[in-house]
């Protein structure tokens, strides 16, 4: 069976035809990559100011934000690699790579979904609009970094966790050392299970010059992921005790045992289990924030 990271799914196909590729073009039917960005700014918020009526406007804003960007990124993504995503299996036959979009499809849905995004990002104040305007340089810039350095997945930690640091300034108006914190163990949780999806494409990416984590730490990789987690478990715990103490941060220890378990059991040979436990970071996100909640009562 050919390896693809397009699957036809069954509430995207009761849409119009001329709108199924623009769903799967922002991956619409893969909800994984919004969760894995908003994690962090569910943090943050929750961590911030708790749960109540003036936080609350502020979680369902970043929720639509994060899935706007995420679609935006993908298709600055798939702009910036049609060439390359053509020659790997698993991206073939994405909508671009495959001719089913345009060039100029893609970039009107992009000024669709920033044009959407600004429109959410206004409602927030000065300090916030400022670094969501500047991580938009970062998403832009992603795409290159696989051709430039084996640490893409690096940069992808850079860019994905900005959701941390503009979750707190959003309800504080600044950035304290928890966002900070916070932000610097999403980075090293983005290494960790992005260098984990970054193994079902390995041997493609050997033929075709790209780089990545996967590749330059093939021999010693489970050792690298585990060590990317525990970095990830030690920043997080100390955001989350500089927020709301020593108790708190108990409360959320358990959650990371799901780190521990995908380092442990994670296969790089085999795509299918690599992206089962890619997949499952999203559940690790959502059981986080719901330790942070628990903790906050």
């Amino acid at each position: 069976m050919t390896h693809t990271d397009i699957r036809k799914k069954a509430w995207i196909e009761r849409f119009p035809a001329r709108a199924q590729p623009f769903l799967y073009l922002i991956r619409a039917d893969r909800p994984v990559g919004t969760w894995l960005l908003l994690s962090p700014a569910l943090w943050a918020i929750t961590l911030a100011g708790g749960i109540n009526a003036h936080t609350m406007p502020l979680l369902v804003l970043f929720a639509l934000g994060a899935f706007i960007m995420r679609g935006a990124g993908c298709v600055i993504n798939d702009l910036w690699d049609k060439d390359l995503d053509q020659k790997v299996e698993r991206t073939a036959s994405r909508p671009l790579a495959s001719g089913v979009l345009t060039t100029k499809d893609a970039l009107v849905c992009l000024g669709v979904l920033l044009a959407l995004g600004l429109c959410i990002l206004i409602q927030m104040n000065i300090t916030t609009v400022a670094l969501g305007v500047f991580s938009l340089l970062l998403v832009i810039a992603y795409p290159l970094m696989k051709r430039i350095t084996w640490w893409p997945q690096a940069f992808l930690g850079i860019t994905f966790n900005f959701g941390a640091i503009m979750g707190w300034s959003a309800v504080t108006g600044a950035l304290h050392l928890p966002a900070i914190l916070l932000y610097i163990g999403g980075f090293f949780w983005t290494l960790g299970y992005d260098t984990i999806y970054a193994c079902q494409d390995v041997k493609d990416d050997a033929l075709i010059g790209v780089k990545s984590t996967a590749r330059l730490l093939e021999k010693n990789i489970k050792r690298w992921v585990f060590g990317f987690y525990s970095a990830a478990t030690l920043f997080l715990l100390m955001g989350v005790y500089a927020g709301a103490g020593g108790m708190a941060a108990a409360v959320c220890l358990p959650a990371f045992i799901l780190l521990t378990q995908q380092a442990k059991n994670f296969n790089p040979d085999n795509k299918a289990l690599c992206l089962k436990h890619f997949k499952a970071n999203s559940i690790f996100g959502v059981v986080l924030w719901i330790c942070i909640m628990v903790a906050q009562f």
